[in-house]
């Protein structure tokens, strides 16, 4: 049986329990549910829970060391060549044993009783299946498979069994504790509570597991190449010929990149910070609400327009463009440029701005309004005062999310301030960010140890040390000025 289809039944098990639960706890009283210490529903999910939490932890423990622990099984039965010799070998191994259990989980069992035989071409009873096979595969490798197909069907038929039987197991058991003074209420809140908590963990796990793989990665790159030359270093030049000699085998200076990266990103946000801002003002202001149901989801239309879209209209039109006005005004422009990606990439901010400062200007109380107001302070004296100090916190959040997307952006900085890594106050050269190099040092067939790809880690660590340092600067910045306002 299928795991989606196992844990269909084991969910129905589990509205067979409620509706049983519910029933039981009424006929517990006679009908008269306000003697129940709790409500009928809450028996019904207290069965319902008992039905399915140990069934489905159990799958889950299943699909977690059922796979290697076959892997690790099936590996046995190979050759003692294959099993101590390279790596690249053992892998290219298994994987075609996966592909011949692909094929043998298709035939009928006539035909897998002939795949024993050796005289049976195997290759082209798996083939007729539409299995994909360059060369007929080795014996070790078929009977290696026709044992991991024996291993997953024998574990699928003892997890069916098990779950099922742990799922009535756990239905009789909640049912029959079902009864006036049991606390079902407690219990399933208690549950609840426990899911909530294991919820609000993910992203904290997520954020340390992204931390770790990049940290340990890092430290295995400084152990090549000094950490104070990748800090330091004014030269980016990984040089790739030289990847699979064990050494650095080039120069990896952070400088240049973290350079482009804050260059654009400042360029990104002195186009959208003003203008993102000063439209938030005139729409929650100014605007009267014809236009402003209007304007605002016109605006918010950029925010939907997908990246790589920006990046082909500054290398197609907006470059060129640029480059042109700035020959005929006597300027040396590149087409593709820190004034190109950041004017382009600014435009793509400015819905992130102004969408959610005019939501927090919109939040100012209009008791602060109307006070200023009776003092006599003018419209304009009373937003430039009052509203957008008290606001003051919030456009600080919407300025910073701004700046983290300008800063890991890539689309737009690959098609319109182009991979050189310059370091250069001019802002009519090409340069690149870090977010780019990323990409480009992830991208080939080198190896996965090699300098030339653990660098990748380290530039993605210090993006993270970066956005965490930017982060925590305005935290501090809005928790300054939010107990002055409070």
């Amino acid at each position: 049986m299928s795991t989606p289809l196992l844990l269909l039944i084991v969910f129905a098990l589990g509205i067979v329990g409620w509706f049983l639960g519910n029933r039981r706890a009424r006929a517990s009283v006679d009908g008269k549910t306000s003697a129940l210490h709790s409500r009928p529903g809450y028996y019904g999910a207290y069965v319902l829970l008992w039905a399915t939490l140990p069934a489905l932890f159990l799958i889950i423990l299943w699909l977690a060391i059922a796979p290697p622990i076959t892997t690790s099984m099936v590996q046995s039965r190979l050759p003692e060549a294959i099993q101590t010799g390279p790596e690249q070998g053992l892998t290219l191994t298994m994987s075609t044993v996966r592909l011949v259990e692909k094929g043998l989980d298709a035939l009928s069992p006539e035909e897998l009783d002939k795949t024993a035989n050796p005289s049976t071409d195997v290759k082209a009873l798996l083939m007729s299946k539409g299995v994909p096979l360059a060369v007929t595969p080795e014996p070790y490798a078929v009977d290696a498979a026709r044992y991991q197909l024996t291993l997953k069907r024998s574990s699928q038929l003892l997890i069916t069994v098990a779950a099922i039987g742990l799922s009535l197991l756990g239905l009789a058991f909640g049912f029959l504790r079902v009864g006036p003074k049991l606390r079902s209420r407690n219990a399933v809140e208690s549950v609840a509570l426990a899911g909530l908590l294991g919820c609000s963990m993910v992203a904290i796990l997520t954020t340390l597991g992204i931390v770790l793989s990049m940290l340990f990665e890092s430290i295995h790159f400084f152990s090549i190449v000094p950490i104070q030359d990748f800090l330091f270093g004014t030269v980016w030049d990984p040089r790739f010929s030289s990847a699979g000699s064990g050494a650095a085998g080039g120069e990896f200076g952070l400088l240049p990149l973290l350079w482009g990266t804050l260059y654009i990103s400042l360029v990104a946000l002195l186009v959208a910070v003003p203008v993102g801002l000063f439209s938030a003002v005139y729409m929650s202001e100014y605007a009267s609400g014809r236009v402003r149901a209007t304007a605002k989801p016109l605006l918010e239309i950029l925010a939907g327009i997908p990246t790589i879209v920006y990046g082909f209209f500054a290398l197609i039109t907006f470059g060129p463009l640029l480059r042109d006005v700035g020959a005929s005004v006597g300027l040396s422009i590149s087409a593709t440029s820190v004034l190109t990606a950041g004017l382009i990439m600014g435009v793509m901010l400015i819905p992130f701005v102004s969408s959610l400062s005019d939501d927090i200007i919109n939040a100012v109380p209009q008791s602060l309004r109307e006070g200023s107001y009776g003092l006599g302070a003018t419209q304009s004296e009373t937003i430039k005062r009052v509203i957008l100090p008290a606001a003051l916190p919030g456009i600080v959040g919407a300025v910073l999310l701004a700046a983290s997307r300008a800063i890991g952006e890539t689309m737009i900085v690959v098609l319109a301030a182009g991979i050189a890594p310059n370091l250069t106050l001019n802002p009519f050269e090409p340069v690149t960010t870090i977010t780019v190099k990323i990409v480009s040092q992830l991208t080939g067939d080198l190896e996965f140890n090699s300098p030339q790809t653990l660098v990748a880690f380290a530039l993605g660590l210090t993006l993270f040390v970066f956005t965490l340092a930017l982060n925590i600067y305005a935290l501090y910045i809005v928790r300054k000025y939010r107990e002055q306002y409070e």
